[in-house]
């Protein structure tokens, strides 16, 4: 089988066609297979527990930070759905409960099935060791509005502004400075009235 990519005039379609390439690439390629060697102990339904386990997968690959976000994003996605062989996705109750019912044992097996599926695919396994393995972090803050969506205030390391004259805490104890209206500087010295007994 070939995928293709390509315009449909349908009125079906589905937002995250990447992702539906990528999956039918997986189901094609056989990459989530080893997921069916988790065998959780719980009743299936609609869905094996290995589908439910390859579907939070999906969720993760879909931009889902929490699975509370499967309905609202993905349960009316029945093209992304179709394209890993499924006729939906499942309920994120359904996937929660899956995840709820993993034993330490099944931990384990999930442990092995994922180092089965990113074993072959992995760059550094094949890295010649014998020179220097170069990571590339970019760890620079790019500033953004308050109102961005999910921003956060953030730490960054030497951009700081930097206490001067200007900033009333910056003044020594024994001087006063006097804001007003206007830029006009006034320094008067703070003196201090000491209790003396007549």
């Amino acid at each position: 089988m070939t995928i293709e990519i390509g315009t449909t005039n349908e009125c079906i379609n589905t937002q995250y066609a990447p992702l539906a390439v990528l999956l039918a690439h997986y189901k094609q390629n056989q990459v989530l297979e080893p997921l069916s060697q988790v065998s959780i102990g719980m009743k299936s339904c609609d869905f094996k527990p290995q589908d439910k386990l390859a579907q939070v997968l999906v969720s993760i690959l879909a931009g889902c930070p929490t699975l509370s976000e499967v309905n609202p994003k993905l349960k009316s996605e029945i093209t992304l759905a179709q394209s890993c062989g499924w006729p939906r996705i499942a309920d994120q109750s359904g996937l929660s409960r899956t995840l709820d019912a993993l034993t330490l044992m099944n931990i384990e097996q999930l442990r092995r099935a994922v180092s089965q599926i990113w074993y072959p695919h992995s760059q550094t396994l094949r890295h010649d060791w014998r020179g220097y393995l170069w990571l590339d972090f970019d760890l620079s803050g790019l500033p953004c509005s308050k109102r961005a969506q999910a921003s956060q205030k953030g730490y960054f390391s030497g951009k700081k502004t930097q206490l001067d004259g200007n900033w009333p805490v910056s003044v020594p104890l024994n001087t006063e400075r006097r804001f007003g209206l206007s830029c006009i500087r006034a320094i008067n010295i703070r003196f201090t009235v000491l209790n003396q007994p007549s």
